[in-house]
């Protein structure tokens, strides 16, 4: 029981530091990407950025980590923001 909870631990670890090494080299400024969509259909499935991290994460050796999936993570985690422009939840820095 204890291997297993120190493994989720190590592994919270390393993807918490991953994230870290992404933030700095991919939003040296520390903003996120802001994207101006007015209909579902302009907003991709990939960025430059979500190509980058996936082949990072492949190189350090995990599977099934393909470019959408990381997009799907920077809009999760605040890198990009796609809401349209006209929905209720985009909140812009001012």
């Amino acid at each position: 029981m204890y291997k297993i909870k120190n493994t989720e631990l190590d592994f919270e670890s390393r993807i918490f530091h991953l994230h870290k090494i992404f933030y700095s080299a991919f939003f040296p400024d520390k903003k996120p990407i802001i994207n101006t969509f007015r209909s579902l259909s302009e907003i991709p499935v990939s960025s430059p950025e979500s190509d980058a991290m996936s082949k990072d994460m492949k190189k350090r050796g995990f599977k099934f980590f393909g470019t959408t999936i990381c997009y799907a993570h920077l809009q999760a985690s605040g890198f990009i923001n796609d809401h349209l422009t006209d929905c209720i939840c985009r909140k812009v820095p001012q």
